[in-house]
């Protein structure tokens, strides 16, 4: 076999790939390493699901193995190293989900800000009477500029909003805050003058527990949070103090780590904390772009063509027709996309 499938491609990239190697999809394997090791003792490339850990011992049992990719950002769930000294190719859409996870972003804004229609489309027949607000003339803090902070500040400007912001990693001087039109400011300021916070901060182990006691005791009362960073970013008990106190109002996070929402941690049955389970890059659209650019990678990988085993070109741009891919309109949706 040359190509495994763990992950669903869409099925126009699958019928691409299969003229040209040998592919099969076999989603089951993604929780049976045993079996996994087995069948793949002799295929050149992987689509991995997120949850599955690539480790310098699994990759001990797939001597033929040419490349790994994944559908979604991040490359945590992959031992790069091991990988380096393999020659393994490490594919990621790096790009694909950047316009999906925005509006995932703006659309958690705008429901925080109007959350009597939340209560509503869940069929209560007295919504909650709390007055609303209007995105159009608020502050909105632009916490980390990863690329999803790129989109989501035309997104925002647009409507009318102030953006302010700050990125650990980038100076205030930086030309980027002019060309996004976001104010650079402190982390004090940031937390005090924002009416709402969106969280899209690069992770890395030195930003474990960001969100704590230090940075949330400068929270402009009932601010509003919304995120797609990991979850590690916070200090767990920082954040229930903030929901419980009124620093916070609600906040709304796409994914979490494990044990985030466990038995014993102080943000478990809080009522106005919403996490759900990824759907930030869950889009018709960004499951094409992804598909489409994880295929023409693992062809020119297995196909022998040299590349650095960490491939950093950015995903298909989210307006660009890929050589043999069609519209969102008009590909099905089989079972196995509807997640």
């Amino acid at each position: 076999m040359d190509i495994l499938l763990l992950d669903a491609l869409v099925p126009e990239a699958v019928s691409w790939l299969e003229t040209r190697h040998n592919v099969e999809y076999r989603p089951e394997l993604a929780d049976d390493m045993t079996a996994l090791r087995k069948i793949g003792y002799k295929t050149r490339g992987i689509v991995f699901p997120r949850h599955t850990v690539v480790t310098r011992g699994f990759l001990d049992f797939l001597p033929k193995l040419k490349a790994v990719a994944r559908l979604h950002v991040g490359t945590d769930n992959s031992d790069l190293e091991a990988c380096k000294e393999r020659g393994i190719k490490v594919i990621h859409a790096s790009s694909a989900n950047v316009r999906s996870n925005a509006e995932y972003l703006l659309t958690s804004l705008l429901l925080l800000y109007r959350r009597g229609l939340v209560s509503a489309l869940m069929g209560k027949r007295h919504p909650m009477s709390q007055l609303g607000r209007e995105l159009h003339g608020s502050t909105v803090g632009i916490l980390g500029l990863a690329p999803t902070a790129h989109t989501l500040a035309g997104m925002l400007s647009g409507l009318g909003v102030r953006l302010i912001g700050y990125d650990p990693a980038i100076h205030h001087t930086a030309p980027i805050w002019a060309r996004l039109q976001i104010e650079p400011v402190s982390l004090t300021e940031l937390m005090s003058r924002a009416d709402a916070i969106s969280v899209q901060m690069l992770y890395a182990a030195r930003f474990k527990g960001f969100v704590n006691d230090k940075l949330l005791a400068a929270c402009k009362r009932h601010q509003l949070w919304v995120g797609i960073s990991r979850s590690d970013l916070f200090e767990e008990k920082a954040l229930a103090a903030a929901l419980c106190d009124g620093r916070i109002e609600a906040c709304v996070l796409d994914g979490a780590e494990a044990n985030f929402l466990g038995e014993n941690s102080p943000l478990k049955d809080l009522k106005n904390l919403f996490v759900t389970p990824r759907l930030g890059s869950q889009t018709r659209e960004a499951r094409l772009r992804s598909s489409w650019y994880v295929a023409h990678r693992m062809h020119e990988a297995i196909s022998g063509e040299q590349h650095s085993s960490l491939d950093s070109t950015r995903s298909a741009p989210m307006d660009l027709e890929l050589p043999g891919a069609v519209s969102p309109s008009q590909w099905a949706e089989p079972e196995f996309l509807i997640r």
